[in-house]
């Protein structure tokens, strides 16, 4: 499968942003539990993130995104990106 990724940047004020972080946290063990072998984290030295994951297609990979709860609450914008690996 294809890997995807998503880089974003907070849009909102820090405690309305931490509020939504476990149910995004949750999201992503639902993603890994269903087979997408998703990541996330954040930038250590500025705002945004980012989230790696498997998805069959673009199509399903942004249905995915528009799922997360960060993007569903408008906490994040985002870019999404195919992510080709060269070396494995």
């Amino acid at each position: 499968m294809p890997w995807f990724v998503k880089i974003e940047e907070g849009k909102v004020e820090k405690p309305i942003f931490d509020q939504y972080v476990p149910a995004h946290n949750a999201y992503v063990k639902d993603l890994i539990t269903k087979g997408h072998k998703a990541r996330t984290g954040y930038w250590a030295q500025m705002g945004g993130g980012m989230l790696l994951f498997e998805a069959a297609s673009i199509d399903e990979a942004q249905a995915i995104v528009a799922l997360d709860p960060l993007v569903k609450n408008g906490c994040v914008s985002y870019k999404l990106y195919e992510w080709k690996i060269v070396v494995e």
